[in-house]
């Protein structure tokens, strides 16, 4: 089990962010990188590749947001000029489906991030006080 990451080429970027997205370790495809719904977990089960200092904070959401924006504008214009459905189903169908898709896709936005943040080595910056 080594804990130093492989070299990242642009062959296999494409199958690290992939295995990110589906959440699994983007250095082997084994292990998690999420536990319960959205921690990130510290390492690697299977390869011990370090995960916990990876700083996804505000881009997954942010990603989740546009992505569901995209998906649900169009359906509900189209819905909207070609359909005469009552107003009270709109309110109850519109909303659901954006909660069940952000639901389903914010873990995978997650992982996505946490795939990338490893392809591009960041790290969350220490704050360090001098005396």
């Amino acid at each position: 089990m080594s804990l130093v990451s492989e070299r990242v080429t642009p062959e296999n970027t494409g199958l690290s962010l992939l295995r990110g997205f589906l959440g699994r370790c983007p250095r082997c495809g084994k292990g998690h990188i999420l536990h319960r719904y959205l921690k990130i977990v510290p390492n690697c089960a299977d390869c011990g590749e370090a995960y916990g200092h990876l700083p996804a904070d505000d881009m997954p959401p942010w990603l989740t947001i546009i992505i569901v924006g995209h998906l649900l504008f169009p359906n509900v214009w189209w819905v909207e000029r070609n359909y005469n459905i009552p107003l009270w189903m709109e309110y109850v169908m519109w909303p659901s489906l954006g909660l069940i898709l952000t639901l389903i896709l914010l873990p995978r936005c997650k992982g996505f991030v946490v795939a990338l943040l490893w392809i591009l080595r960041l790290k969350r910056a220490t704050t360090e006080k001098t005396v």
